[in-house]
């Protein structure tokens, strides 16, 4: 008896954590860097902010939009539990946070995961509990277990004139490649079978480290772009790219996708095809020689996906520019496209440009993209109709459905294959073969093989 009132008061001293994660996928992977460093030390965490001795809000600082769902998050926070410690790209600016609620117990910068954690351990010092002081192979992750965000390298060599990220995170700073690649290993061990790699600029990869050579699986492997796709594709899993920028060396991973090595794949932030408006942007690339590579990566890997996002209303855009653009997607045929209105985002250099262009201009602009984007999506989804494609399962509704993306699908931003007919035993993260019956503008609709 007196045993179990023991355990059960230890259990009940062990202090919860209450996590909110706003923003992209890098801010995802800071977020479980810091609640695998938690759970390591004995912390539990909690759905609610009503049970939690302490909330972390991880905020995002990209767009002033965001900047107001970050403290909307902070506010509902201390609303309803009061001791809340914020991290993020918001705390490279702790004023903007103070000013509205004061009471904040910490405030770090992006990637200050130590000084987090020692907010954590002063607001609510951890309990040892060899029981409980247990952490998957691969860390937590905020993700479904059957894939995960990888990230490579932190901050930006980039002076987007549109963008503060390098103000919030700083230049280029890349992991070694051995580092990732033992983290993959990790994962993959953990049973992740499709692997996100991402990072401010991926294609710019080791730059910083002057593409440094180290051990890895018997072979010296450069901390490269290209060397990391390279190893990524012995793992055997699905591995795909994002915020890939069009760097020239990018046309050598193609023959990769090509050999089924990695994903046929790509996310490239384009932002705008206007020469003008890319000069103002201080974008890199030649967006007309951009279209020939394109075409030449296509001939070598006839299935590439490409992803990218684009921006409308940038100062100084002119109609011109725009049907340029609304022409340069109709000849790329870009598969997936996300559209952005500008914001004038305090302390970004576009700021102090002339000529901003009117709200209802930036409105009207966003959905004649999108509705190219709408038929340009269409005519690629019906054309897959009666294809045969393999899917990785993200969910089993238990009655013979399924949500499941292919090989041109990321999780959350682009479409679904819903299926039926599913067989028993198909579990998420299994990869299965299926026809497709019919499509949408979005989403395709298929049958298991």
């Amino acid at each position: 008896m007196s045993n179990t009132s023991s355990n059960t008061s230890k259990q009940l001293s062990v202090p919860k954590i209450g996590v909110v994660s706003l923003g992209c996928p890098k801010a995802l992977v800071d977020s479980e860097r810091i609640m695998t460093q938690l759970r390591s030390e004995g912390y539990q965490f909690t759905g609610t902010h009503d049970e939690a001795d302490v909330v972390i809000v991880n905020t995002c600082g990209f767009l002033d939009s965001a900047k107001e769902e970050s403290l909307a998050a902070i506010g509902q926070a201390m609303k309803e539990n009061g001791r809340v410690i914020v991290t993020g790209c918001m705390g490279a600016e702790p004023e903007q946070i103070t000013t509205k609620y004061p009471n904040i117990m910490a405030i770090t910068g992006p990637q200050q995961y130590e000084t987090v954690v020692e907010a954590v351990h002063t607001a609510a010092p951890p309990v040892s509990d060899p029981f409980m002081d247990l952490i998957p192979e691969g860390g937590l992750k905020l993700t479904p277990r059957h894939y995960a965000y990888l990230k490579i390298s932190e901050g930006c060599n980039n002076r987007c004139t549109f963008c503060i990220i390098p103000k919030l995170r700083g230049d280029l700073v890349s992991r070694p490649i051995h580092h990732v690649m033992f983290e993959a290993e990790k994962l993959v061990a953990a049973g992740v079978k499709e692997i996100l790699l991402i990072s401010q600029d991926t294609s710019a990869y080791g730059v910083d480290l002057k593409y440094a050579e180290y051990p890895w699986k018997g072979e010296r492997r450069q901390t490269r772009f290209y060397d990391l796709c390279k190893a990524m594709g012995e793992l055997g899993i699905w591995t795909r790219l994002h915020y890939v920028y069009p760097y020239p060396h990018v046309d050598d991973v193609i023959p990769l996708m090509a050999d089924g090595k990695i994903l046929p794949y790509l996310d490239i932030p384009f932002q705008h095809a206007s020469p003008r408006v890319l000069k103002a942007m201080k974008r890199p690339g030649n967006q007309e020689k951009t279209l020939d590579r394109i075409r030449k990566w296509r001939e070598i890997c006839p299935d590439l996906t490409i992803r990218s996002t684009f921006i409308v209303g940038f100062p100084g855009e002119t109609e011109e520019d725009f049907e340029y653009m609304l022409e340069w997607m109709q000849e790329a045929q870009i598969d997936r496209a996300g559209c952005f209105k500008y914001e004038n985002v305090a302390g970004a250099p576009s700021r102090d440009l002339e000529d901003h262009v009117h709200e209802e201009v930036k409105q009207e602009r966003w959905e004649r993209f999108m509705e190219i984007q709408r038929q340009i999506s269409e005519t690629k989804q019906h054309a897959k109709i009666g294809k045969t494609l393999d899917v990785i399962i993200d969910e089993v509704d238990g009655e013979g459905g399924a949500d499941a993306r292919s090989k041109a699908d990321a999780p959350e931003i682009d479409g679904k294959v819903l299926l039926r007919d599913l067989p028993s035993g198909i579990q998420p993260g299994d990869i299965i073969p299926v026809r497709v019956e019919d499509a949408d503008d979005y989403d395709l609709f298929a049958v298991p093989v």
